[in-house]
């Protein structure tokens, strides 16, 4: 059975880099860091679709064409059963980690994202792998700065990374690269032992 692995995102250009796209922008990096084909557009499953081997294992990339609180409608097709949601992980942004780190996690609740949300309404279980990458500011000592208000909140989540921020992504995208790996190649455990 593949494994499937989701990038959480808003389709469009004027999304582009946000941060809210983190999600997507690491499946992008990880199909091209493993040499998958080209995206292909999935009507159906309303989404845009590569797949390749990792290891030896077949794996399917799953970037969804709706809006982020809409992203569950990209999973069914992929995931059939709340067992094959065991082999599903999911990429998304998260306001509670700092930029420059990411975290591993599985069977926890959607802390309030969305799109997660939407994905565990659409598989009926949380059983499934999670990758945080963060986004949020942080001062010098490392503490969190969130915004603060619905408005804020939405406001930050849409901005575009500004380049000494992108700087930060890239060894992320490189290390969540490596974790997918690992994810697939050696299990869910074994992968968060190693990366959290």
């Amino acid at each position: 059975m593949a494994w499937i692995i989701v990038g959480l995102g808003n389709p469009g250009e004027e999304y582009e880099d946000t941060r809210h796209n983190c999600g997507r922008m690491a499946l992008d990096y990880f199909a091209k860091d493993m040499k998958f084909g080209d995206w292909k557009e999935e009507k159906a499953a309303k989404a845009h679709v590569a797949s390749g081997m990792v290891g030896k294992v077949a794996t399917i990339l799953v970037a969804p064409d709706t809006f982020m609180n809409k992203s569950g409608a990209a999973v069914p097709k992929f995931v059939k059963s709340q067992k094959a949601a065991e082999r599903m992980v999911v990429i998304y942004d998260d306001l509670d980690l700092p930029l420059g780190t990411m975290k591993l996690s599985f069977d926890r609740g959607s802390g309030g994202h969305r799109g997660l949300e939407s994905i565990m309404s659409a598989v009926k279980t949380k059983k499934f792998t999670r990758i945080r990458i963060g986004i949020a500011s942080a001062t010098p000592s490392g503490k969190i700065r969130k915004p603060s208000g619905e408005k804020e909140v939405v406001d930050f989540i849409l901005t575009k990374f500004k380049p000494a921020e992108e700087a930060k992504l890239k060894p992320i995208f490189k290390k969540v690269s490596e974790a997918l790996q690992a994810i697939v190649v050696e299990g869910p455990q074994i992968a968060m032992n190693k990366f959290n």
